[in-house]
C-alpha cells in the first residue's frame, strides 16, 4: 500500500514570500447567532401544533443549517509578503496602492454614497470598520477593494510592511 504521508524537508519549507503577515476571519457577532437562534425557533411555532417534539427537532435542524452556512460563508483576510487574499479573491501586493481605514459615518459613506460600482467588496454588516485598498494594475478595471475588518490599523500595517 502506498504511503501518502509527506514529511517536509528543508527544500520544501515555506518560501519567505508565503509567510503570513496578517490573517483575520470575519466571524459573525454574537447578535447574528442570536438572530439565527430566533429564526430557527420558528420551527417550533410552525410544527408545535403537530407535535412539540417535532417542533424542537425542526428548530435544532434549522439552527444547524444556519450555523453551517454562517461558518462556511465566513471570509478570511490573509496578507503574505507577495499576496493579499480577501475571501476568494487574491491579488499580488505589487498591484496595491494606498490603503485607508474608515470607521463610523465615514465607513458608512464608503459602503454607500462614495462606493464605486466597479469596486470589489467583502463587507459584513456586523463589522463597522472598513479598509479601502487602491488597485494599481492597469489591466484591472477594479479601482479598489473595500473590506470589513475588526483591526484596520493592523491590516494597513501588514500591507505597508
Amino acid at each position: 500500500m502506498p504511503d501518502f504521508s509527506v514529511t517536509p524537508s528543508a527544500s520544501q519549507s515555506v518560501p519567505s514570500d508565503a509567510a503570513v503577515l496578517y490573517t483575520e476571519k470575519l466571524w459573525p457577532n454574537t447578535w447574528i447567532w442570536l438572530i439565527a437562534a430566533g429564526f430557527s425557533s420558528a420551527g417550533i411555532l410552525v410544527l408545535a401544533p403537530i407535535s412539540f417534539g417535532t417542533g424542537l427537532t425542526a428548530a435544532a435542524v434549522l439552527f444547524v443549517i444556519i450555523a453551517v452556512l454562517l461558518v462556511l460563508s465566513t471570509p478570511a483576510i490573509t496578507v503574505t509578503r507577495s499576496t493579499l487574499q480577501v475571501g476568494r479573491a487574491t491579488i499580488e501586493r505589487r498591484f496595491l496602492g494606498d490603503a485607508a481605514a474608515f470607521r463610523g459615518k465615514e465607513a458608512t459613506a464608503e459602503r454607500g454614497t462614495r462606493l464605486n460600482g466597479l469596486a470589489f467588496l467583502c463587507i459584513r454588516g456586523w463589522i463597522d470598520p472598513v479598509v479601502h485598498i487602491e488597485i494599481t494594475d492597469p489591466s484591472d478595471r477594479t479601482p479598489y477593494w473595500l473590506t470589513s475588518t475588526r483591526h484596520p490599523e493592523r491590516l494597513i500595517a501588514a500591507l505597508k510592511s
